[in-house]
């Protein structure tokens, strides 16, 4: 059995899976949820749900390693990780002691985001525009959620070397293996496509400690609330203020989709037409004509409002090359075990290799 999880800033999904005998899904014998903000590391969490796990009839001696997806740039060892939006460092090699596990592997998050799309159900998949797709041509992913993610696959026809521990094997497309390249692309500069988005541009500029505004802080759950509060500061706020309920993003997006004409509205206008810009220009950048999937839990919150409001207007918005956005398939995905199942996926296939 193996060990995997999905340890983003604000929940941990973690299970354990049979190890796959072939090109389908690995059975699950547990999963479960984990809110970050109880927990001040990830150690005390993972001894929590291996005392479950235990509980299960599942002992720490019969997992054999496994592979757990963080949520930030990880070591070339893949060994330790610091998160990005949390401070906790996770180191494997002193995971696997303390709890008697196997070999543990790290990888991004959005690494193991791109090798569950080769393990969705046709369900969890929705088109935003068919595109003309090429099916052995470059893909990317692309999500907002506590922060923002980016990889892309590249099918290994035109890759001269492999990395096996991040390779996946898609059945459903009989084609060899597509190798997943990951980085940080989040992180890089917010570029405002017009005087509002530079006016929101200034305002987080002011607030900045470095001065430097970034895509993640604008197109990510903690982004959208920064537009609504942006807005509040320049227009009437909506009675009740979302900014008051528990799941302040929740809210928000509620109000946006029933109350058209509210200042929620506006903002989850503003976020889709920056998050659709963003999209784009990562498709154009990889030359994704094998697809762009939308992942995180706004986009399937949104989905709606995605398929009528300005992300598709901004993410095909590419002036002399918008004929060839518009030839990109767009998806969005809405299983929210995405990155969980990467991660299984990618423990039982480096088991293989």
């Amino acid at each position: 059995m193996k060990l995997c999880g999905d340890i983003g800033g604000t929940k941990v999904l973690l299970g354990i899976v049979e190890e796959a005998t072939d090109d389908t899904a690995p059975p699950w014998r547990l999963q479960k949820r984990f809110t970050c903000a109880d927990y001040t590391n990830f150690a005390p969490l993972l001894g929590d749900f291996l005392a479950e796990a235990q509980a299960a009839g599942i002992h720490g001696m019969e997992i054999s390693g496994g592979c757990l997806a963080v949520a930030g740039p990880v070591d070339a060892d893949g060994q330790r990780a610091h998160l990005t939006n949390l401070p906790w460092l996770i180191d494997a090699v002193a995971l696997a002691a303390t709890f008697g596990l196997g070999r543990l592997h790290l990888v991004n998050d959005f690494v193991a985001a791109a090798a569950g799309i080769a393990v969705l159900a046709p369900q969890d998949i929705v088109d935003l525009q068919a595109g003309e797709p090429l099916e052995r041509d470059v893909r990317i992913i692309v999500g907002a959620g506590t922060g923002l993610g980016v990889a892309a696959l590249v099918c290994t026809d035109a890759l001269s070397t492999l990395n096996a521990q991040l390779s996946i094997q898609d059945s459903r497309l009989k084609t060899p293996c597509w190798h997943i390249l990951h980085g940080e692309g989040g992180h890089c500069g917010f570029a405002p496509a017009d005087q509002q988005q530079a006016d929101l541009w200034a305002f987080l500029h002011e607030r900045a400690p470095t001065g430097r505004v970034t895509a993640e802080q604008v197109i990510s759950g903690p982004g959208l609330l920064t537009i609504y509060d942006f807005l509040c500061s320049r227009q009437p706020v909506d009675q009740p203020d979302p900014r008051q309920a528990e799941n302040i993003a929740a809210a928000l997006t509620q109000l946006a989709e029933t109350q058209p004409n509210s200042l929620a509205r506006q903002a989850v206008d503003l976020f889709c037409a920056a998050y659709g810009a963003f999209a784009g220009d990562m498709a154009m950048t990889y030359m994704a004509r094998g697809g762009v999937y939308i992942a995180g839990g706004i986009a399937a919150r949104i989905l709606p409002l995605l398929r009528s409001g300005p992300f598709l207007n901004a993410f095909n918005a590419k002036v002399e090359h918008r004929e060839l956005a518009l030839r990109m398939p767009l998806r969005v995905i809405t299983d929210p075990l995405l990155g969980l199942r990467g991660a299984a996926s990618l423990a039982t296939t480096a088991s293989n290799h």
